[in-house]
Formats: C-alpha cells, sequence, structure tokens
C-alpha cells in the first residue's frame, strides 16, 4: 500500500520469519553459531531461547537452508503435551509410517530402526522442536530417553529444542535434571541493542529497496525505547509508522510524526502490540 511512496519493492517490515532478512546481531551470530555447533559436533541436545519475536523461527529456517545432506531433519512446531503422544509427532516429523493405535514398545522399536538404520547408511537423525516450551515435563524426559539410542562411539539421534524463556524455567524443575545434564549447547537470544536497532532498521529497507534515509538515527533511538528491541515489535511499530506517515504524506518518519503516532496507538489501544516485553528471566546455566 505504501511501498511506492516509499520507493520499495516490497514491505520491509512483514512478522513473518524470513531468513533472506535475517539482521546478524551479535546475540544472533552467538545463537547460530550454538546451533551449528549442535548439529556439527553431534550434540545430543542443544537448547535456543528467546522471548517472542526475538528471531528464533528465522534463525532456525537458516539452519535448515544449511543442513548437510546427510542429516535427515524432523521439525516440530507448536507440539501440544500429551501424554504418549510424542513419539507420534516425532514419526510424523520423519515422515515414518505408524499406527496410531500400536503399542509404544512397538512404536518405539519401530523407531529405534530408524534410527539405526539411518546411522548404518552413515546418515544421522536430527530432531528440531520450534515452540518447545509447550511441552511438559514428561515429554522431555521421553526425548532424554530416545536420545540414549547411540552406538559405542557416536551420538545417533540430536535433538535440537527452541522456545521461550519459559522453556528454561521448566527445565530447571529438579526431576529434570538428568535432561539438563545431556545438554550439549545452550544460549538465550537477547533483545537488539540500541545502535543495532538503528541497523536493523535500515538493513531491512534496504533489502527492500529503499534510496533515501526513511528513519533518522533519533526516530530508530525511540524505537528501540518503544519496542526493548525486540524484532518482531520493531517490525511491528515500523510497519505502523510507514503506513501512518504515507496516510500523512510524510516521506520521513521524524520524531516528531513517531510521537505523533504513539499518542494516537495509545489513544486506539494498539500500543500493546508493540511495547517493551518484560525482562528476559536467567539463562538455566550459565556456560
Amino acid at each position: 500500500m505504501y511501498e511506492s511512496f516509499y520507493g520499495l519493492s516490497q514491505r520491509p517490515f512483514l512478522t513473518l520469519p524470513d531468513p533472506d532478512f535475517l539482521f546478524w546481531s551479535d546475540s544472533h551470530v552467538m545463537a547460530f553459531t550454538m546451533l551449528r555447533y549442535g548439529v556439527m559436533t553431534r550434540a545430543p541436545i542443544t537448547v535456543i531461547t528467546g522471548d517472542v519475536g526475538a528471531g528464533k523461527t528465522t534463525l532456525l529456517r537458516k539452519l535448515l537452508r544449511e543442513v548437510p545432506e546427510e542429516v535427515t531433519t524432523g521439525l516440530i512446531s507448536n507440539m501440544q503435551d500429551g501424554r504418549g503422544e510424542l513419539l507420534h509427532w516425532v514419526m510424523m516429523a520423519l515422515e515414518q509410517p505408524f499406527d496410531a493405535n500400536e503399542p509404544y514398545v512397538t512404536l518405539f522399536k519401530r523407531f529405534q530402526d530408524f534410527v539405526i538404520e539411518a546411522y548404518a547408511a552413515n546418515r544421522r537423525v536430527l530432531l528440531i522442536f520450534d515452540e518447545a516450551q509447550n511441552m511438559g515435563a514428561k515429554s522431555l524426559e521421553e526425548l532424554r530417553m530416545l536420545s540414549n539410542i547411540n552406538s559405542e562411539k557416536d551420538e545417533l539421534l540430536q535433538i535440537i529444542l527452541v522456545g521461550q524463556p519459559e522453556l528454561r524455567e521448566l527445565i530447571m524443575r529438579p526431576e529434570l535434571r538428568q535432561f539438563s545434564q545431556r545438554i550439549s549447547s545452550d544460549f538465550n537470544l537477547g533483545p537488539l541493542s540500541k545502535p543495532e536497532t538503528a541497523k536493523y532498521i535500515r538493513r531491512r529497507l534496504a533489502i527492500a529497496g529503499a534510496t533515501t534515509e526513511i528513519f533518522p538515527e533519533r526516530t530508530c533511538e525511540l524505537i528501540h525505547e518503544a519496542t526493548g528491541g525486540v524484532p518482531r515489535l520493531i517490525n511491528i511499530l515500523c510497519d505502523f509508522c510507514l503506513l501512518y506517515g504515507f496516510s500523512a504524506e510524510r516521506r520521513v518518519i521524524d520524531e516528531d510524526l513517531l510521537n505523533e503516532f504513539l499518542e494516537s496507538a495509545k489513544v486506539r489501544g494498539i500500543y500493546n502490540q508493540f511495547a517493551a516485553p518484560r525482562p528476559i528471566p536467567k539463562l538455566v546455566s550459565e556456560k
């Protein structure tokens, strides 16, 4: 709607995860390094957490583009916890046939045979759980049991858990002590700093075809203050600002226009859509 007005080829601030728009903050570089390290070293369990909109799913999509061909990958998103259902999700993600009514022991044997056959064919199996904070303690303990499928020298199954900070609170429970001991790589993805927020905004605009400055430095600073540096919230606010600026025929989103929009957003009750989030909880372990 506003693209031609600002000389853009596409909307720069969509909230859908898109690796082409990935901005490498220091925190994102470290998180992705941990993900790649986990895959390359056959780490049994890797955990990446971050608040809503921090860019976790975008990093996962980037990782999936780079996973070696010899790795069979199963992606499980938004799994809802339920006793005895974990293996159903896993088998579906790996596109393996199974009977939902067969005994658990039979289903486990089917999965174990698949993993062992993959290893015999010089392949390995990687399970990725996105939004893993929705899993319960029993499911995580079941995952630990699955990760015990190994040879004398190699881990046959790798697991990556990606979720909101609540996932770490879950892993800290005493009954999951053995699970936490299996974690070889972990990182908490934090928000962008003030300078990173400005670079993030300009990078997305440049990818979308911008050739002039639309968001001045001071505007970027205020956007960081309003959103807390969370990428998804930055996207929502910037998209609103471009639409607001278009309607007002303002080609530069300056400080006055931003403040005018923020006041309007508070009156209309939409301010909380991009307000700064709660503080990110302490990591499970300092590594």
